[in-house]
């Protein structure tokens, strides 16, 4: 028997999310391919925040176990790539969506999924830097091979005091770059100069409708929020500024006209974790492994168990939750 946190569909069509114990064999399987993993930490993202209480049509059927992320060891394995005892990493690929994912003890997955752990960071610090922080290394990485290096000018950070905010101003700053920080939390401004952020701005100066062109000031960006503030985000962008795109939280329009790129030729970048391949997981986590600061992982991170994962859930999505939630799923 394993707990895990078990999402269930009422009559009504509202997700409810209990603490319930489930037996090995509920495990979904996966023929040929399946790993079992015996998971020691999980994470609340904001993706795990609307499956937990229904706000968003996330998750894909039920019942489901939510929790795009884990780390833990291997416990049963079908996979020839993976034998028992290997320490492995898994971010995204619809796990906590359409297959039970992490906030368990116990998780079922193609091992096509998983990566090995870094070496040099322990199981809570993999879920400390979590999904969040190997797509904020994901955006870098595409900032870099775009030509945006530290000399290049300032660099945006949006939804600053979320994890991929947070991780983001925390490796750029470690990497030489001067970052700027967009929240609207006046609170957290010393919580965001700590982690290397050379100044703060209010959210406000970037979420409202601005001009086609405005200002030239980015050399690069990190957004996680969409709408309005990626479209002034573009706008305000240096002539061959690179605007990296990972997140929706104000909304997924996008009101802008195409006035930056064809007039400052400014990149506007996709970036997705759920389904990048291996080789830039590897990479990802690779760098993550060598340039995240120690001292940020215990800032950004908070630890709680499995029982107040379902209230932190809830939290995430009101705002009230600064930086990485760590769930120890075994206490």
């Amino acid at each position: 028997m394993f707990r895990a946190i078990y999402l269930t569909k009422s009559e009504d069509g509202k997700a409810e999310a209990n603490l319930k114990n489930l037996d090995v064999s509920d495990l979904p399987n996966f023929d040929q391919s399946g790993v079992t993993v015996a998971i020691k930490y999980s994470t609340i993202n904001y993706k795990d925040g609307l499956a937990i209480t229904g706000k968003a049509p996330v998750v894909r059927k039920f019942p489901m176990v939510p929790g795009i992320d884990f780390c833990g060891a291997v416990s049963a394995s079908d996979d020839p790539n993976w034998k028992i005892g290997d320490e492995v990493v898994l971010n995204g690929w619809g796990v906590g969506e359409s297959h039970w994912g992490g906030l368990a003890q116990m998780a079922r997955v193609s091992g096509d999924w998983l990566i090995r752990k870094p070496a040099s960071l322990t199981a809570k610090d993999c879920m400390s830097i979590g999904t969040a922080g190997y797509t904020a290394m994901l955006c870098i990485m595409a900032l870099e091979k775009n030509g945006v290096n530290p000399q290049a000018g300032e660099i945006l950070v949006t939804g600053a005091s979320g994890g991929v905010g947070s991780f983001a101003i925390s490796l750029l700053s470690n990497l030489g770059y001067q970052v700027i920080a967009s929240t609207g939390k006046d609170a957290e401004h010393d919580y965001l100069k700590g982690l290397g952020a050379k100044d703060v701005i209010s959210r406000t100066s970037l979420s409202e409708p601005g001009k086609p062109l405005q200002k030239e000031r980015w050399a690069g960006v990190i957004d996680s929020v969409g709408s309005f503030t990626l479209a002034n985000a573009c706008a305000s962008s240096i002539y061959g500024g690179v605007v990296a795109a990972c997140g929706l939280a104000q909304g997924m329009d996008l009101p802008l006209s195409v006035a930056p790129f064809i007039l400052r030729s400014v990149s506007l970048i996709g970036v997705d974790s759920v389904m990048a391949k291996r080789s830039i997981r590897d990479a990802a986590w690779k760098r993550l492994a060598s340039d995240t600061p120690p001292a940020a992982l215990n800032s950004i991170a908070q630890l709680v168990n499995l029982e107040s994962a379902i209230d932190a859930g809830k939290k995430i999505l009101t705002g009230e939750v600064r930086g990485r939630i760590v769930v120890d799923v075994n206490v």
